[in-house]
């Protein structure tokens, strides 16, 4: 089950918010020890107080499981603020058709459902919801800062990144910054891909975000 959090509704969802923090401790800094804040087990940052858009996903008992946070271009951006370098002197984007998505997370259990290339079911889901949610406000692309092995994942579920820069060291792994597709075209093979029959996102959530 997938859930978007626009912020006029923050705060009918705080506890969901408070355990996306804490999915994001586990992940970001106990599971791959990255360099990120920390408070009180949540991991939260500077840009989480700039009202981002998150989607969450939910497993079929109701814990959330996944995440990503999305941001638009024209204002603060980790690409712009945080990791300029990996722009490699292109042009920041800025426009109101890109918004930056950070912070995708996924805290699965073992036994959860694949789909194909092996990746989890709820892979194929948050990437579908990020682009539902960028043609509900009429994106033509989202721009992200990743790593190499999230980039792995983009290209096996047929959402490959479009590199701004090289990739270069970054802390204790390898980043790169690019460009998704968002188009009808993209939403479909990630589809087929991840054997999504329709949307993810219900229709009233979508009209409400836009």
């Amino acid at each position: 089950m997938m859930q978007l959090i626009t912020p006029d509704h923050y705060g009918e969802f705080v506890d969901e918010l408070a355990e996306m923090h804490r999915l994001r401790y586990r992940v970001f800094k106990q599971r791959l020890e990255w360099d990120v804040q920390v408070s009180g087990g949540m991991e939260v940052d500077a840009f989480d107080v700039l009202r981002p858009v998150h989607l969450l996903h939910r497993s079929t008992d109701g814990r959330i499981q996944g995440c990503v946070r999305l941001l638009p271009s024209t204002g603060p951006t980790m690409l712009r603020d945080t990791f300029p370098t990996l722009l490699d002197g292109q042009p920041t984007p800025r426009s109101d058709k890109v918004w930056e998505s950070s912070r995708f997370a996924l805290d699965l259990p073992p036994d959860a459902p694949k789909a194909s290339s092996g990746l989890a079911a709820a892979t194929y889901e948050l990437f579908a919801g990020m682009v539902e949610f960028g043609l509900s406000i009429r994106l033509t692309e989202i721009v992200t800062v990743t790593d190499a092995r999230m980039e792995r994942i983009l290209r096996r579920a047929g959402w490959p990144l479009r590199p701004i820069g090289k990739a270069r060291p970054l802390g204790n792994t390898t980043a790169i910054a690019g460009y998704l597709e968002v188009s009808t075209d993209a939403l479909e093979r990630i589809r087929q891909a991840g054997h999504i029959s329709g949307p993810v996102l219900w229709a009233p959530v979508i009209r409400a975000a836009a």
